[in-house]
């Protein structure tokens, strides 16, 4: 059977963010995957309405799905993308970060999230890799979130990257079809997806390009001070977006490194095993608000000075 490779743009028609994304699955297609290809831009999606009752109902043992399943596309489009064996995003850089419609569309898959069901036994394991793509019209200095906005929202759905292209300066639409290096490098992501597939699950690794970022683990370039977790860990340093705790050192030639410390995976929410954990800290937090009535009594009376008091607006 064909290995199945799904992209996901939503960007512009025929630009750059595309583009990038359709050379990177003609490679796929070449060597034999059943492409498929959406745009968001062609689908309904409703942005998270915060209620929160998916991951309540997750922390509770209990499958109950998104509230909004029924109004849009979320659902069908999910149903199509968590059978793939791997997928590549690509997305517009707006203000440092990724569009809307792809921020929409990740945020929107926390009641998907494939841990929380695999660790309340919902659904069975299935091991998917990502590739993912921003393009913008500057340099990375004003895309310094997008690559790292895009890596967020893969974790709820156990998307292993192996593969990232930061486009920049392509301000003009399929400017970057006058850059024969640039796309190669998209067809080079399309052929270190074949390769992620064809690699066995525990030995899959790191394709994209040498000592990209700041983190060994997650190869993101955003590191944070470190503060005391919900559980008391503490890390000098951690790594933005995936979690990672350690600290940083300096090399022999005078330049600084991140420096993953011995339990610094323990949250490492690249794993299964590292969101399982967060599901813990769900269950604590969540679960001691809802569960105490007289908490509950307490804001609910707290908050009618809050509901009467009304602004004008425009």
């Amino acid at each position: 059977m064909a290995e199945k490779v799904m992209g996901i743009t939503c960007g512009r028609k025929n630009s750059n963010s595309e583009v990038l994304l359709k050379e990177a699955l003609m490679y796929c297609e070449e060597a034999g995957a059943d492409v498929t290809m959406i745009n968001l831009k062609d689908y309904h999606i409703e942005s998270c309405t915060g209620c929160t009752s998916c991951t309540r109902g997750m922390a509770q043992g209990k499958n109950v799905g998104c509230v909004l399943d029924q109004k849009d596309d979320k659902k069908k489009i999910m149903e199509v993308m968590l059978a793939q064996d791997a997928v590549i995003f690509s997305a517009p850089t707006y203000d440092l970060m990724p569009n809307a419609e792809y921020l929409m569309f990740g945020q929107r898959s926390l009641s998907y999230e494939t841990s929380f069901l695999e660790t309340i036994g919902a659904i069975e394991h299935k091991d998917r890799i990502a590739g993912l793509i921003c393009a913008g019209g500057s340099t990375r200095a004003w895309q310094s979130m997008a690559l790292e906005a895009m890596q967020a929202t893969m974790f709820t759905t156990d998307m292993k990257v192996v593969d990232m292209i930061l486009a920049t300066r392509v301000p003009g639409r399929a400017q970057c079809l006058l850059d024969d290096k640039l796309m190669a490098r998209a067809r080079k992501m399309g052929e270190n997806i074949m390769k992620a597939i064809d690699t066995p699950p525990e030995e899959r690794g790191w394709l994209g390009d040498k000592d990209m970022g700041w983190c060994p683990n997650c190869h993101s370039n955003a590191l944070v001070l470190g503060e005391p977790q919900w559980d008391g860990l503490h890390y000098p340093v951690e790594c933005q977006v995936c979690g990672a705790g350690g600290n940083l050192e300096q090399t022999e030639d005078g330049r600084w490194k991140f420096v993953i410390q011995e339990d610094g995976y323990l949250k490492d929410r690249t794993t299964v095993a590292g969101r399982a954990k967060h599901l813990e800290e769900i269950g604590h937090t969540e679960g001691g608000f809802y569960a105490d009535r007289k908490k509950l009594e307490l804001v609910n009376q707290r908050l009618e000075t809050y509901k009467n008091k009304q602004f004008k607006g425009i």
